[in-house]
Parts: C-alpha cells; structure tokens; sequence
C-alpha cells in the first residue's frame, strides 16, 4: 500500500465521530458510526467490562450513547495510540478511577467551625424565634 492511501485512511480514522442524540442504538448502527466490524464489538464486550449493552426482548444489543462514547474511546486507544487490549483495559479502569477521585468533594482534615459554637449559635436562634411567640 503506498504512503498516500495509508495517510488517507489513517485520516479517515481519525475523523470525528459524532453521535447522535439517541436512547439506543443497534450494533449495525454503532459499527458503522465508528467505522468498525460488528464481530470487532461483540469482541471487545468480552474484553472490556465497561462496555455492557443490553439486549432487547428480540436478543438483540442495544447501546447506549455511554456505550458508544466507550467505543471510541477504546477504538482510538487501541487503532491510534497504538496500546494493547490488556493495556487499553487498564488505561481505561485508571481513567474511571481518577475520574471518581475528581467527582468526589474533599473533606476538610480539621473542621473549620467549632461544634460547640455552632450548637450555641443555633440555641440563640432557637431562644430568639421562640420568644417571638
């Protein structure tokens, strides 16, 4: 294959996918949204736990945008960034991890208000609206 046609088809890779603003979407749909085999997907959903689409009452896999998000995300880790299927696996547990890390609020070490004083400070209120009476 000469340089030019391995440049065009590289390119034609890495074009943007867009998904569209579905509840669900079938295999066929989904491979060719991402320019991919079905038998690829069904594949890497034996390789890759967060890629779970459900099946209808017929059998048939229906993905979800989160699914198909994942899709490519795996397809440019292993067809672009050139990783493993054990390496894009473990790319992908350490991306959720620190995602979870980056959602979750931090705690401060040493409270900033005093316990005590806040107790006082809720006494009064509660002394002041029930003279109001």
């Amino acid at each position: 294959m000469s340089l030019r046609k391995k440049a065009s088809k590289k390119a034609a890779r890495n074009a943007e996918i867009i998904i569209p603003d579905k509840l669900y979407f079938r295999i066929g749909e989904v491979a060719s949204l991402c320019r991919l085999p079905a038998y690829v997907l069904r594949f890497w959903e034996t390789e890759f736990p967060q890629l779970k689409p459900i099946k209808s009452s017929t059998g048939q896999r229906m993905y979800r945008k989160r699914d198909v998000e994942s899709v490519v995300r795996i397809k440019k880790l292993l067809y672009d960034d050139g990783f493993t299927i054990a390496g894009a696996r473990l790319q992908l547990r350490e991306e959720a991890k620190s995602d979870r890390s980056q959602t979750t609020l931090p705690f401060p070490v040493t409270p900033s208000v005093n316990v005590a004083h806040l107790r006082n400070e809720l006494q009064q209120i509660l002394h002041i609206l029930s003279a109001r009476r």
